[in-house]
């Protein structure tokens, strides 16, 4: 009999078929589509981000009310180890500037084709087109090939890797949830994270500054506050400022039905240098021709303060709107153009070793378990990382089976 059935050809899935052959073990990967890793791919297109290189312990506090279950995953299988295992497959790695972690080729294709060339080399069967349909009444996966009739699957061990809910157009369907809810097992709600938010521009905005980047500004949120740039499109607000907020943002609209972000267009400068800046003589100038002379406004910046409302006409007003002009976000945007996902399986329905715990021998490793992180390599860290204990669960799991079988 197979040892292990791995569903889902993502980092998640391949990593763990790496560890398991590696050991000795027969594994076979499943995946719906025609090529695996396909959102790995896509997220290499721009620069492949790893990892993070600062230290642990501010690391895993990105991971907000999942920090206390991935701390002690990473602590096992922390960023160095991942460079580490990127080494072994021949693709060096280096930090940028912003302590991001990428691999020198800055493509997920290099990593990606060696990886499958050791998984070929250590016999793991790779079958795309193949479909997760449920679990038979003895426990054993039910598998569909195309128009043939789900069949089962019988495995040793079983990992389930199949992605939470962003971009189902490059595997991530959810297609799991029911058949696992089918057999008690909680899952929290997907929601998108790392996302846009839609934004009630007026008309004169959307049509003359819609694609507008927002450089060098700071957003905050409540008592968090973010630095970078952020894009201004037609239905709202999008890019890394945003991105890094968006859990935020998100639990906000979710309780109070929307959020008020503030916009500093001007984080470098304190509000009384502004304030006095705007308080020169102005004479027979317009605001706009005052505010490009005094601060190097722009007539973007100007429509933005205006959509606040009737500008301030003291500068001590005027300062303090540049410095917080708010924004009121409705709604994230559409899951299925959000870079990851919130929700998933709860994390008190596993075992230390990340194996199901009404699903003897069935394991559950990458998005597909409820946990959130920003951009920044923390997601692809958690992917690896709960892959790796998975992993390790597993030849646990398989080595006490074999003991009690022999016995």
């Amino acid at each position: 009999m197979l040892d292990v059935l791995i569903i889902g050809a993502g980092p998640a899935g391949l990593y763990a078929a790496d560890q398991l052959s590696a050991t000795g073990y027969s594994v076979t990967v499943v995946d719906r589509m025609p090529s695996p890793a396909r959102k790995f791919l896509m997220a290499g297109r721009g620069g492949l981000n790893l990892t993070h290189s600062e230290d642990l312990q501010t690391f895993v506090t990105r991971y907000r009310n999942a920090a206390p279950f991935l701390a002690p995953l990473i602590e096992c299988f922390p960023p160095d180890a991942l460079a580490a295992w990127c080494h072994e497959l021949g693709q060096t790695t280096f930090v940028g500037s912003s302590g991001r972690v990428f691999p020198t080729s800055m493509k997920a294709s290099p990593l990606l084709r060696a990886l499958l060339r050791r998984l070929q080399t250590n016999g793991v069967e790779l079958l795309t087109r193949h479909r997760f349909a449920g679990l038979s009444s003895s426990g054993e996966a039910l598998v569909q090939s195309g128009d043939e009739d789900p069949h089962p699957f019988p495995a040793r061990a079983m990992l389930l890797a199949l992605g939470g809910a962003s971009w189902p157009k490059l595997g991530s369907t959810a297609e799991w949830v029911p058949i696992l809810k089918e057999h008690g097992v909680g899952i929290a709600p997907f929601q998108p994270a790392n996302c846009g938010f839609h934004v009630s521009w007026s008309p004169y905005l959307k049509e003359r500054f819609a694609g507008h980047p927002l450089k060098r500004v700071e957003f905050r949120m409540g008592e968090t506050s973010r630095f970078g740039e952020a894009i201004l499109s037609e239905k709202g607000l999008e890019g890394g400022v945003v991105y890094a907020l968006s859990a935020d943002i998100r639990e906000t609209i979710n309780t109070a039905g929307s959020a008020r972000l503030l916009l500093d267009l001007r984080p470098a400068m304190d509000a009384s240098v502004i304030t006095e800046k705007l308080s020169r003589p102005r004479g027979k100038q317009s605001l706009s021709t005052f505010l490009k002379k005094c601060l190097k406004g722009t007539p973007f910046e100007m429509a933005l303060l205006r959509e606040a409302g009737p500008l301030p006409e003291t500068p001590t007003g005027l300062a303090g709107l540049i410095k917080s002009v708010p924004i009121t976000c409705t709604a994230p945007y559409s899951i299925d153009r959000a870079i990851s996902s919130a929700g998933g399986i709860t994390l008190t329905e596993l075992t230390p070793d990340l194996m199901l715990k009404k699903l003897p021998g069935v394991f559950a490793a990458g998005e597909m378990l409820d946990w959130e992180a920003p951009t920044g390599g923390y997601l692809l860290q958690a992917c690896f990382a709960t892959s790796h204990r998975a992993a390790e669960g597993i030849k646990r799991y398989l080595e006490q089976k074999s003991c009690v079988t022999s016995s």
